[in-house]
């Protein structure tokens, strides 16, 4: 195991393995993707769509902690929501980890203009992907990640935001052939 994760958050994390399919979760080759790719860009503010149980917050913010970072996570469902909370306290990230408890379309219209991140993890309600970019497009820095899952499982769902995100002028865009499909993109401008 990486060595940024306490005895503790890898028992966490196992744990949550066996209830992958029932809070859809990403897998661990997508989380550990996302994890190195965090630590070695270097990145220090990320954003996360549907927390769930925690499981891809956990790398996340564990990834971000080494860099000093900190996460901005959104949960619509309360029971996900305290799940997460208990178990970003259990790995040790509690501190660098803000949820925002609610519809993740309402909290990104009310983000203020200065809300810059460097990073975005999208793995929400699949139909509003292309609402959920077009929203955070203008809080991500030149040079940032913008990520969505499940764009290979869920495709006609997710079509109209890999349309938009193939055809932007801002973003390189490919989609990584990991488990469920991950939708990666660099801001350019």
């Amino acid at each position: 195991m990486i060595t940024d994760f306490s005895k503790t958050a890898q028992e966490v994390l196992l744990g949550l393995e066996k209830t992958q399919h029932q809070f859809w979760n990403i897998s661990r080759p997508t989380a550990l993707f996302l994890y190195n790719l965090i630590k070695n860009e270097g990145f220090t503010h990320g954003l996360e769509v549907g927390t769930s149980n925690g499981y891809s917050g956990i790398w996340l913010s564990t990834a971000l902690k080494s860099n000093d970072g900190k996460l901005d996570t959104i949960e619509y469902y309360e029971k996900r929501y305290s799940i997460a909370l208990d178990n970003f306290k259990k790995c040790g990230t509690a501190d660098v980890v803000t949820i925002h408890p609610g519809s993740a379309c309402d909290i990104l219209k009310e983000l203020p203009d200065d809300f810059k991140i460097d990073f975005a993890f999208v793995d929400a309600n699949k139909r509003e992907s292309i609402d959920y970019f077009n929203l955070i497009h203008p809080h991500l820095r030149v040079g940032g990640i913008y990520t969505c899952d499940n764009v290979l499982s869920h495709k006609e769902k997710v079509q109209t935001y890999i349309d938009a995100i193939n055809s932007h002028p801002d973003y390189r865009h490919v989609v990584l052939n990991l488990p469920a499909g991950l939708s990666f993109a660099r801001k350019l401008r």
